[in-house]
């Protein structure tokens, strides 16, 4: 069983910075890790995606240069970078775990099997 929190989020003004946290219960380090995100009105979307080591790592189009996942698998917890933010980038952002093997991680948000309560991120233009 892993838990999920997350943490880091807030109101911020077009072009800034966020880092969102995501602190997890349980043995991690089995896990691949995601950031979602559902905007009012939308489905939840993929942001981006890291594999147990951390050595593998995808992102979605519309964030791609601008966000960054990374994990410090020692303290259990995953990261989102978000730099030059944007208004669309204003949604929920969950955090999720995926029980895995070797290097897998996924974009499909079907394949986690635990997620976070999420955080508010609201960009203002």
């Amino acid at each position: 069983q892993v838990q999920l929190v997350e943490s880091g989020g807030g109101l911020v003004q077009a072009g800034g910075s966020l880092r969102l946290s995501c602190a997890a219960s349980g043995r991690t380090f089995t896990y691949a890790m995601g950031w979602f995100r559902q905007a009012p009105g939308k489905e939840r979307e993929f942001v981006a995606a890291i594999s147990r080591s951390g050595g593998n790592t995808d992102y979605a189009d519309s964030v791609k240069g601008r966000f960054t996942i990374t994990r410090d698998n020692p303290k259990n917890t995953v990261y989102l970078q978000m730099n030059s933010l944007k208004p669309e980038d204003t949604a929920v952002y969950y955090c999720a775990a995926a029980f895995t093997y070797g290097s897998t991680w996924y974009i499909d948000a079907a394949k986690y099997d635990y997620w976070g309560q999420g955080t508010q991120v609201t960009v203002s233009s």
